[in-house]
């Protein structure tokens, strides 16, 4: 039986959850959320989701979602988690390779999980989400931020084909959709050899990596939108 997604097709957070999915094979019913229309903010999803957030998945009335954001002044505390597609791998993944077992594997996957959800995403989002919503000045500051978080993942393929051990996992699956975020939004990736060698085999390797490129290309140019009006 599909899982009910609720999400939006070029949010990051979302394009996670889809291809961590597909990797685990699991189907997914996609329920597109119109935030323009406040459709996050019926009694209906606020029943099921509190925070009326995305992505947010409906299990079988199973409720798990993740992703809260508040605005103050422009300075944004953001808290986000990779709990679902943990879930997905514990409940329905075929093997443990994708999420480890063993107790040291798994740390390493979390690490890069939380990585990627507190550090590379969280100073990307920093710094390109108040320019895009809100046509804020740029900040140098942030922008620092971002290469300084793309140097610590350059550091960790170091001599690695994956983000966490010698096979693809869900950290690699999360980081990606981040990597090809800032891609979209022109972000110069060229000095970070270990990140564009990676980028490449994780592209070519991800079970259905074109749905993630598609909502990637959806993002740009929703921002691009967003900027110009």
């Amino acid at each position: 039986m599909p899982i009910d997604s609720y999400e939006t097709t070029q949010s990051p957070p979302c394009r996670i959850v889809r291809l961590a999915a597909a990797a685990l094979g699991v189907e997914l019913n996609l329920k597109q959320i119109s935030f323009e229309n406040q459709e996050h903010l019926t009694p209906e999803y606020l029943k099921m989701n509190p925070q009326h957030t995305i992505p947010t998945i409906n299990d079988n009335g199973f409720i798990m979602s993740e992703r809260f954001r508040f605005r103050l002044d422009l300075d944004y505390a953001i808290k986000l988690t990779r709990a679902i597609i943990t879930y997905l791998a514990n409940q329905y993944g075929k093997d443990d390779s994708l999420y480890p077992k063993d107790p040291k594997k798994r740390a390493l996957v979390d690490q890069r999980l939380y990585f990627d959800a507190c550090t590379l995403y969280k100073v990307a989002l920093d710094y390109y989400y108040p320019i895009v919503m809100y046509k804020a000045p740029k900040d140098s500051t942030k922008y620092v931020a971002i290469g300084t978080a793309l140097s610590f993942l350059e550091q960790f393929l170091e001599g690695q084909d994956y983000v966490a051990g010698k096979t693809m996992t869900l950290a690699d699956l999360a980081i990606v959709v981040t990597i090809s975020t800032l891609e979209v939004l022109n972000y110069d990736l060229s000095k970070y050899k270990n990140v564009i060698r990676w980028f490449a085999r994780i592209k070519s390797e991800a079970p259905n990596y074109e749905d993630n490129d598609a909502g990637a290309k959806k993002f740009k140019q929703w921002s691009e939108d967003m900027m110009k009006n």
